[in-house]
């Protein structure tokens, strides 16, 4: 339900709005004023009663339901048996207090700002001199409920978060039925006015971890929050590292398991994604479908999804380092076809590599049935003339290939951007210093790993002093039946799964 008190001169009292403050008397020909020029704005202008005191109904086509409009406002207004001998707007008033009209949540505003931010929000406005009632009327028009697009799910649920943040909150509230689930709503943007909540569960997240979502939220000083960036910089602890501190979901199913563990989990409308927080490594490597998955397959995925990382980043700098500065590492047969491109690996790598990246971008960008065709294009055709050309050498096109495979097995996208850039960088430093550069560069990303958290919680958490998921957990999954106590380290005091 809309909190009108969120709607003033000062956004959730923490930054002054950017748009004009309408301090003037309300009345409905100031309203239409303000309006001037919005081809979308509807007004009509009724008797109570059909006879009695003008009112004004006014709202913004589109954001409110013409046909709910009628019904709940309109016709009660001009209802003889409701409004009959309501001559003066004191007694429209009185009516009005006294639920003559359908609207379930029609509240009385007292300033012209209030009446303004109701009717951009969405809701239907009954007006005149000196006193305003908004009603939430919100149109239904909105995409339906559909399949994950980018979490494919196999044997979980197959809905998914929608642009509507109450259809979402209520797709959360259906897996977790419990007065336990805390939601706490605020608004986001100056001029945007987007609404945001917060979610967790009571006694089993640490307290101060929805407090301080919250206030980052209020922090967040921009004209409009339409983009997810927005909410990523401000739950970031380290908004400046290339790896993700924030986890990205679009399934409620995953949502809810998070918020079972302890974790905070952050919704805003006109975006089909949660947010939750706190973040760590582990976290970015687990897929939503490992928990419908055996334990042993789900370990052995995740043993493979480990290695994966460490091949798409390495490789290539081993490949690097080995044919340049360590030729002695090679077999003979593999080294008489490396020793004559030997000046060239740097430049074939790092080439190659910059080519898979823009194969991957046009892939993206371009209608699915153009993207498929530069695909085949760019692999087949460019790579094989590349190759017979003696452009770049076979056993650099297989180097790429197995390590751009291998990055595309992580289950969240922003970790697989950040391996992506890291892989540069490794590949560079082979190219100046050998193997000595490829270990300096690891042990450079993982002393930043190492420095990262995310809301106090160690990016990687075998290093935490605590009883945390640590690194066999990280990798290997237990039996449900063993999962019987929560990690430490994000609950806030209620430990127990199950008896």
């Amino acid at each position: 339900m809309l909190d009108f008190k969120r709607f003033g001169t000062q956004d959730v009292g923490v930054h002054p709005t950017s748009d004009p403050v309408y301090d003037c008397p309300i009345s409905p020909n100031a309203t239409k004023l303000i309006f001037a020029g919005c081809d979308d704005f509807v007004v009509r202008d009724v008797r109570a009663g059909g006879t009695g005191a003008a009112v004004t109904v006014c709202w913004l086509d589109g954001t409110v339901s013409g046909a709910d409009a009628a019904e709940q406002l309109l016709k009660p207004l001009t209802d003889m048996a409701r409004f009959g001998g309501a001559d003066t707007q004191a007694s429209v008033q009185a009516r009005l207090d006294g639920g003559a009209v359908y609207g379930s949540d029609l509240k009385r505003v007292y300033t012209t700002d209030e009446l303004v931010f109701a009717v951009a929000y969405g809701c239907c406005a009954v007006v005149m001199d000196g006193a305003a009632y908004v009603c939430q009327l919100k149109t239904d028009r909105t995409r339906s409920v559909s399949e994950p697009t980018v979490e494919k799910s196999v044997k979980g649920s197959r809905d998914s978060f929608v642009e509507t943040l109450r259809v979402n909150t209520a797709l959360v509230r259906a897996r977790l039925r419990t007065p336990g689930l805390k939601l706490t709503q605020t608004t986001v943007g100056r001029r945007s006015r987007t609404d945001a909540a917060v979610l967790w569960l009571d006694g089993v997240a640490d307290p101060a971890l929805p407090r301080a979502a919250l206030r980052r939220l209020r922090d967040v000083d921009i004209d409009g929050l339409v983009l997810p960036d927005v909410l990523d910089d401000a739950l970031c602890d380290r908004p400046g590292s290339p790896f993700p501190q924030v986890i990205h979901t679009e399934r409620p199913d995953r949502l809810a398991a998070a918020l079972l563990d302890g974790r905070v989990g952050v919704l805003a409308d006109g975006m089909p994604v949660a947010f939750v927080v706190p973040a760590d490594m582990p976290a970015f490597l687990t897929s939503g479908e490992d928990g419908a998955r055996h334990f042993i397959a789900a370990s052995f995925v995740r043993a493979l999804r480990w290695a994966a990382l460490f091949i798409t980043l390495v490789l290539p700098a081993l490949y690097v380092s080995v044919s340049m500065y360590h030729a002695e590492m090679i077999p003979t047969e593999l080294l008489l076809s490396v020793i004559g491109s030997k000046q060239s690996v740097p430049l074939e790598i790092l080439g190659m590599l910059l080519a898979f990246e823009l194969l991957q971008e046009a892939g993206l960008r371009l209608p699915d049935p153009v993207g498929q065709t530069a695909s085949i294009i760019g692999a087949l055709i460019v790579g094989q003339s590349a190759v017979e050309a003696r452009v770049v050498s076979p056993i650099a096109v297989i180097v790429v290939a197995v390590a751009g495979i291998a990055g595309y097995t992580m289950p969240s996208q922003d970790m697989s951007a950040a391996l992506r850039l890291c892989r540069f960088g490794l590949a560079a430093a082979a190219a100046l210093s050998g193997l000595f550069g490829v270990v300096v560069g690891l042990a450079l990303i993982l002393w930043h790993l190492c420095s990262l958290e995310s809301f106090g919680h160690a990016y990687i958490p075998v290093r935490d002093g605590r009883r945390s998921s640590g690194a066999p957990k990280a990798v290997l999954r237990r039996p449900p039946r063993d999962e019987t106590l929560r990690d430490e380290t994000l609950s806030g005091g209620n430990l127990r799964r199950r008896a």
